[in-house]
């Protein structure tokens, strides 16, 4: 079956790269929230239509439900950043083939008085912390990439999240931007993309207090929808959309996208 699915990339690559996509179409990128929240598209989707004619809407979900629009046929593309997930998408017959394309990290963050005594690189003592101080902490609980990245965490920290959770733990069911914002209201412990926490605005007296564990790393790749599940999949535009954001254009453009000298994404096509 893997060799068949080799053999049908190869030939759907070859059809594609000889019937390139038309200028003035558009295609659908179903994506996360951290991607567009963080500004990246604002900074990225003009250059590539400048470069090659076609238009982009984003639809940005959690990358479970970004997973299922694509499921669904109901986008071209979809760039998420939760990769066992997206293998499965492609190991189902759903995308065609997964490119990784940048990457940054996940931080912990928290009230800048750390009352549950966090603060260090231990992204796994840091939660048991957490649970043993009955913190409040703030999860998206929306099946999000960032909130597969959590739970992963819990499980990391030995901790079996249904039986140590209670009043202190809130799932909001929203994405990054509006979970910074509660932990910020509710002075809450939570974890964060680097990317959208280095664009909020809102920090009150939120800071970074756990960084720099391998554990955080925050991988993004991008996949066409199979247009032999779904036909009316616009192969061509979104390919071209794959192949620019890869290259070395598309490459410098991510990597050009920066807050106050620091970038937000660190391209890494063909690793």
């Amino acid at each position: 079956m893997d060799r068949l699915r080799r053999l049908f990339c190869l030939t759907l690559a070859a059809w594609l790269a000889a019937a390139p996509a038309r200028a003035g179409e558009s295609i659908t990128v179903a994506s996360t929230t951290s991607t567009e929240q963080s500004g990246l598209f604002d900074h990225l989707l003009p250059r590539f239509t400048e470069a090659t004619g076609i238009g982009v809407r984003v639809v940005a979900l959690g990358t479970g439900q970004a997973l299922d629009v694509g499921r669904r046929g109901d986008a071209d593309v979809v760039f998420v950043h939760d990769q066992p997930a997206e293998e499965a998408f492609v190991r189902d017959g759903f995308g065609v083939e997964r490119f990784p394309v940048m990457y940054n990290d996940f931080v912990v963050i928290g009230p800048r008085d750390d009352p549950a005594g966090i603060a260090g690189r231990d992204v796994a003592q840091a939660f048991r912390k957490i649970a043993a101080a009955r913190a409040p902490f703030v999860s998206r609980g929306d099946r999000s990439g960032t909130h597969a990245a959590e739970l992963r965490m819990w499980r990391e920290a030995g901790l079996d999240l249904g039986a140590v959770r209670g009043e202190w733990y809130k799932e909001i069911g929203q994405g990054m931007g509006p979970a910074l914002n509660a932990a910020a209201a509710t002075n809450a412990y939570l974890l964060a993309d680097r990317g959208t926490w280095l664009a909020f605005k809102n920090r009150q007296d939120l800071k970074v207090l756990v960084e720099g564990d391998p554990r955080l790393f925050n991988q993004y790749g991008v996949i066409l929808v199979n247009p032999a599940k779904h036909p009316h999949v616009k192969a061509r535009a979104g390919q071209a959309f794959i192949d620019w954001l890869v290259s070395p254009a598309g490459q410098g453009v991510i990597a050009g996208y920066r807050i106050g000298g620091e970038p937000l994404f660190v391209p890494n096509a063909g690793t």
